[in-house]
Parts: structure tokens; sequence; C-alpha cells
């Protein structure tokens, strides 16, 4: 009887949705909202810098410079903060990071409020930078924490698809708050929201205890003296042995053999796959600025501007279904060959858009299908990280791929202006498609490297 009712609930377990089975999972709710509350300044920092400062200077080259010395200082400390969190727990050191983050983004609003100088405001968003870490990967480590069980294990693509979608969730949320804040309520405002969000939802990310990691450290055994009676008779014993067995040398334990230290961890980024699977992301990451820009540069020129905000939602609305989709059914065979395959369908969907881009409609029809492989590609990109880095080192393995893609993105904007002060926005549509091409034979190499490494 007990068995029975053992199968039947097991059976009736893997027929509910892989969705209902994560928020089953005690304390998963809690952390997965708060964590979703606390990332909404990765979506309006940025875009809250541009606006404020355009506003206030009527300098575009100001603003979209301080915006980039922001982005790229928070991918510079990505890492560094995603390590302390492995190694002392995201407890101990959430608190203090949050403090520190907070801190410095009310001093920069504050600021940028009371119209300081330039150059201090450029130091206090570079110093803004450098207190922000990763949410997105905080969560992901939880999940696969919550997950570590066997018969839950086959639900992480799923945890991650989720995560990956209220990223994109985030994304469609935050531009729209912040360009309404900053024309309806104060220039500034926009800097103040994500800044009170973080706070809250950190907060209460960092006070369920229950449901962080443990922390997986290295004991250092220090090697016994020589002199001591115990090791004395040890080695007595095993040099008796050995000379019994006539071959002492091969056999034969000595006091070297028991002489242990602790070693030093390796980055992550030595771990057999990191380093090609970043590269892909610092490619295919550029795409989504290129052609964020080119549709602004397009719709600017045909007078349609408010209409922007839509048309960009579109690609973000495609890339949340992805997401849903993508964590609802596993999918079968490599996440390597699941990577080239999304990467080549999110081409494709470009060279869509770039045939389609002087209909408005059928070019948001084809940035929701371009969009439907952005998070996919995301999350598959975890599950790779998950799976070839130590588990007390997937914080930092994890957040280096967020610092991939933002290098990726901060790049793309880049090199779509320069291509659009030269050209117009028929050959801005280009580089998408370039970039996301041009990221599959990388991709190639990285799966081939993953299959010679034993995946």
């Amino acid at each position: 009887m007990v068995v029975r009712r053992t199968e039947r609930s097991m059976e009736s377990r893997s027929h509910r949705s892989p969705y209902a089975r994560l928020f089953a999972i005690p304390g998963a709710k809690a952390f997965c909202v708060s964590g979703a509350v606390a990332r909404l300044p990765i979506s309006m920092m940025s875009l809250g810098i541009v606006l404020a400062l355009n506003h206030m200077y009527d300098n575009w080259t100001i603003a979209g410079t301080m915006s980039a010395a922001y982005i790229l200082a928070v991918a510079a400390v990505t890492p560094f903060y995603a390590r302390l969190f492995d190694r002392f727990g995201q407890h101990k050191v959430g608190w203090v990071a949050l403090t520190m983050s907070v801190a410095s983004m009310l001093v920069f609003a504050f600021a940028a409020w009371a119209r300081v100088s330039i150059p201090v405001l450029f130091i206090l968003v570079i110093v803004t930078g450098c207190t922000q870490f990763s949410f997105g990967a905080l969560v992901r480590t939880r999940w696969a924490y919550a997950l570590r069980k066997s018969e839950d294990a086959d639900l992480l693509d799923a945890a991650y698809a989720l995560e990956a979608g209220i990223d994109e969730m985030v994304f469609i949320l935050g531009p729209i708050l912040a360009a309404f804040l900053a024309t309806s309520v104060s220039p500034v405002s926009q800097l103040f929201v994500p800044t009170f969000a973080c706070a809250i939802g950190g907060a209460a990310f960092f006070a369920l205890k229950d449901t962080q990691p443990l922390v997986i450290e290295n004991v250092p055994v220090a090697p016994a003296s020589s002199a001591d009676r115990d090791v004395r008779a040890a080695s007595d014993n095993l040099a008796g042995a050995g000379a019994a067995d006539g071959d002492g040398e091969g056999d034969g334990l000595s006091l070297r053999q028991l002489h242990t230290r602790a070693s030093k961890p390796r980055s992550v980024l030595l771990c057999a796959g990191v380093i090609p699977l970043l590269v892909v992301f610092v490619v295919f990451n550029m795409s989504f600025n290129e052609f964020d820009v080119s549709v602004t540069a397009m719709m600017k020129a045909i007078g349609r501007e408010q209409l922007l905000g839509l048309q960009l939602a579109m690609f973000a609305l495609g890339s949340c279904v992805g997401a849903f989709i993508f964590g609802s059914k596993k999918p079968k065979g490599s996440n390597w060959q699941h990577m080239v395959v999304y990467l080549i369908l999110m081409g494709c969907g470009y060279v869509c858009c770039r045939l389609a881009m002087d209909n408005l409609i059928l070019l948001g029809i084809f940035s929701v299908i371009s969009g439907l492989f952005c998070s996919p590609l995301f999350a598959t990109g975890n599950l790779i990280i998950k799976d070839i880095v130590p588990a007390g080192r997937l914080t930092e393995g994890l957040s280096w791929v967020t610092t991939a893609g933002t290098v990726g993105t901060s790049f793309g904007s880049s090199l779509a202006g320069m291509v659009l002060d030269v050209s117009n926005p028929h050959v801005g549509l280009l580089m998408p498609i370039a970039t996301t091409f041009a990221a599959v034979p990388l991709a190639v190499l990285g799966w081939l490297l993953a299959r010679k490494h034993g995946e």
C-alpha cells in the first residue's frame, strides 16, 4: 500500500507543471520575487543616467559616456563580489554590499539633483558602479542549491528559464518606468526608484537565511611532527609492510604523503569551456544594443519616435515568451548544441527584421520571433556554467556570464553609434545579423572543446 501511494505521488508530481513544482519548494517564491524586485536597477540606472544628464546639461555625449562608465564599472567588479559571496556566504556579505550599493546610488542621485559639476558626477557614477553586484547570479545560485536533490535536478532548466524571463520582464518594465518618471515627475526621479527597489528587494532577499547556499570551505590540515609517537609508530608499520611486500617504493606510504596542505582555489576562468562561453556571450550580446540603437535611429528618421518604446518592447516580449517555453520542456542533447541552434535561429530572425524594417507591423512581429531565442540562450549558458564550474564557485561562474553580456552590450552600443554616424539605419540593422552569426563558429568551437573534455 505504501509503495503504491509513493508511486502515485511520484506520478502526480511528474505531470505537474515544472513551474508549479518550482514554487512548491519552501522559500522559493520569496527569494524569486525579492530577487526580481532587487534587479530593477539593471534596467533603469544606465538609462536613468542618460535621461537625467541629457535633460540637465543638454549634452548626449556626456550622458552617454557617463552611462558607459557606469556599465563598465559594474562589469569590472561583478566577479569580485561573486567570489566574496561564494567564499563567505550570501547573508554575511550581502548586508554589507547592499548597504554600500544603496548608499552610493542615493549619493549619486542627490548629486545629480543638486547639479554638481560634471567631473564630480563622473567620480560618483564610477563609485556607484563599483558597488553594484549581480542579484541574478545570487538567485540562480539559490535555485541550484534548492534543486540539489536528485528528484528535483530536472527542474534546473525551468528555474534558469524562469529567471531569464524575469530578466526580460525587468527590461520591459524598467525603461518604460524610467521614461515616464523622467518626463512626468522629475528628470532625476528615475534614479531614486531603482535605489529604493534595490534596498527593499535586497533586504528581503538577504533576510531569507533558510534558502541561502551553504559555504564550502577548504580546511587546512597541518602536518604532524615527525617526533609524534603515533606518527613514528605508523611510519614503522608502513615501512615494515613495504619491506614485506618487497616493493616499498610502490606500495608504502611515507610521511611526505601524509602531509596535506589546503590548495588555493583556482579561478573559474581556468575551467575547461568557460573562456569559449564568455567569448560567445560577448559577441552575440553586441547584437542587442546594435538592434536597439539602429531601430531607434530608424524610428527617429521616419518621425515615429512616440512608438519607439512599444517597438523595442516586442523583442523583450518574445524573449519573455521564449523563456517560459524553454522552461516548460527539457530539450534533448548537449547544451552547447542547443546554443548553436538558438544562435542560428536568432540570426535568421534578425535577417527577417532587416527585410521588414520599412513595415513597422512586420518588424514588430519578426522582433518577437527573434526574441524567442534570447532567454533560452542565456538559460543555456547558465546551465553550461553550472556543469563545468565547482559547486562552491557557482556564483562567481554565473557572474562572469553576466559580465561578458554587459561588456558585449557596451561594445555593441559604441559600434552601432559609429556605424550610424557614417551610414544609415538600413546598414545599422545589418550589424546584429553579422555579430550573431559570428558567434556561431565560436559556439561550435566551444562545443568541440567540451566534447574533448568529456562533457
